[in-house]
């Protein structure tokens, strides 16, 4: 039996052209149609903005961020919410930075692991980079 979660795709921008094959991705990993209310994103002129809720098995959110990042001029967060067996999930992309992932706790938080935390206190005190920076 597998376990139902749900979550959001926020499309923060995208060029008008990609729209549709934004809409076919995601339709094709949740294996339903995907229409997306598509609004003009008034911070980057002729890109468009759109977010879809969605509810399917638990690691919908990654599938879902494997299925869109590396695309072009393309921005967008994703959403999984923990259940009793699968933590949270947040993925964000944009082509600049590429992709980020993080565990997300049961009111949405962030959590950091603590290998990460290690790493940027010794890197601190290394004085290779600023510790308030790192965190």
């Amino acid at each position: 039996m597998s376990v139902t979660t749900r979550g959001v795709v926020y499309v923060h921008s995208a060029p008008s052209a990609l729209c549709p094959h934004v809409e076919w991705a995601v339709g094709g990993v949740l294996s339903v149609p995907a229409a997306l209310s598509w609004t003009p994103q008034p911070a980057a002129a002729g890109a468009y903005r759109a977010e879809l809720s969605w509810q399917a098995g638990v690691g919908t959110a990654a599938s879902l961020a494997s299925a869109l990042r590396g695309w072009t001029h393309l921005r967008f967060e994703i959403t999984e919410e923990p259940t009793a067996v699968s933590e949270g999930a947040r993925y964000c992309y944009t082509e600049q930075l590429g992709l980020f992932h993080a565990v997300t706790g049961l009111h949405g938080d962030l959590l950091i692991p603590e290998d990460r935390l290690r790493s940027a206190a010794l890197r601190a005190a290394l004085g290779e980079v600023r510790l308030d920076h790192e965190l």
